[in-house]
């Protein structure tokens, strides 16, 4: 076995879509991807004798200027069938090896292994790594079969869900396909009213374009966009890898919900799928706390409500792992970490005592008021 550098990029993504769990972020493109955000992607990898490769990792170097160190982030690796094999001890010894070069602290992976995978958690510890709450790409995700029948598929999804499809359909909603920089223009138009709506951050605009201009040679992503009565109101972007579909990116308007295009997108994101062979259909984030008494308090409860009204499973990956390569300087940075953490968490509970409170007031403003 050889561990090294791979530059074959039609070989490292005919290897990654192997994977049982699927990973777009792990794919060449999504390094190439990285580039934008000034991280350096390395595909290290481990061939075999006979040139195949046996394991994979896309690692992005992650800059910090402040403290002129950087550190390794996996986002959905390594690739192997086996953790147990010495392919493993290849390449993560070949990526101990790159640490020196590009003075990094800490490699840090966000598995692809399901949570209960005992086998790569012991491999995990073997190699010196620490499990830690703090992750960057989300650990919950809403997974869904993608049935070769179309009427297997709607008999797995809710009852409402079934006729807010249709009703899409007899409303006259339209979905295309958006190819044009314009088409991202107007994609991106309504994902800022959807950020600005609900409070999450978004991309500038080019970099939909560049993804779109990565991915979409072999229809490995595909922009949808929904329309009604000539205006688009609803769109989301799908990728693929292997025998797995995303939804990575999705935007609706205030205007035409009642007409369902969310609905819509996602059954015709499902077709999409289906034609190009996938199985799996990966609607990604999900509340951490799944249970009725406690879920509803997550702002992503509804998000999740609508996911799973396709019918699927709730998958969990595991817990992110960490090696220190500089004791000193990793300890400062998850300082840094814990204290940034419990800032965000005060300002969350603040911001959400300062919400009841304005709601208790206008509840009682409300029964103060005279009877008519």
């Amino acid at each position: 076995m050889e561990a090294c550098l791979i530059t074959d990029a039609q070989k490292w993504n005919d290897f990654i879509a192997t994977s049982p769990f699927g990973a777009i972020t792990q794919t060449y493109e999504w390094g190439i991807l990285a580039r934008r955000a000034e991280s350096i992607p390395l595909y290290c990898g481990v061939l075999d004798d006979q040139d195949n490769l046996c394991a994979a990792m896309l690692i992005l170097v992650m800059r910090l200027p402040k403290i002129n160190n950087s550190y390794f982030y996996v986002p959905r690796g390594p690739i192997i069938t086996d953790p147990d094999s010495a392919a493993l001890s290849f390449l993560l010894h070949f990526v101990d090896s790159l640490a020196r070069k590009y003075n990094a602290f800490m490699l840090k992976i966000d598995p692809v292994a399901d949570q209960h995978d005992a086998v790569w958690l012991q491999a995990f510890a073997h190699h010196g790594f620490m499990a830690t709450d703090s992750f960057i790409h989300g650990r919950g995700e809403w997974v869904l079969d993608i049935y070769p029948d179309e009427k297997q598929q709607l008999a797995h999804m809710k009852e409402k869900w079934r006729y807010n499809v249709r009703l899409a359909q007899r409303k006259g909603v339209k979905i295309r396909q958006g190819h044009t920089p314009e088409d991202i223009q107007i994609f991106h138009t309504i994902l800022q009213e959807t950020s600005e709506r609900d409070q999450f951050f978004i991309h500038a605009v080019d970099h939909f374009e560049y993804l779109m201009k990565l991915f979409e040679e072999g229809e490995k992503a595909e922009l949808f966009l929904a329309e009604y009565e000539g205006q688009a109101i609803a769109g989301i972007i799908v990728m693929r890898s292997g025998q797995w579909c995303w939804y990575r990116y999705g935007a609706s308007s205030s205007q035409g919900r009642n007409v369902m295009p969310n609905h819509l997108l996602q059954w015709t994101s499902l077709q999409w799928g289906r034609e190009h062979g996938c199985t799996h259909y990966n609607f990604m984030g999900i509340p951490a706390v799944l249970t009725e008494a406690e879920g509803p308090k997550d702002p992503n409860w509804g998000v999740y409500n609508f996911k799973r009204g396709f019918g699927g499973q709730a998958r969990c990956a595991m817990r992110s792992q960490e090696k220190p390569y500089n004791p000193t300087v990793y300890r400062l940075y998850t300082l840094v970490r814990e204290l940034k953490h419990r800032y965000a968490t005060a300002r969350y509970e603040r911001s959400e005592l300062a919400r009841k409170r304005q709601e208790y007031q206008t509840k009682k403003g409300e029964e103060s008021l005279p009877a008519r």
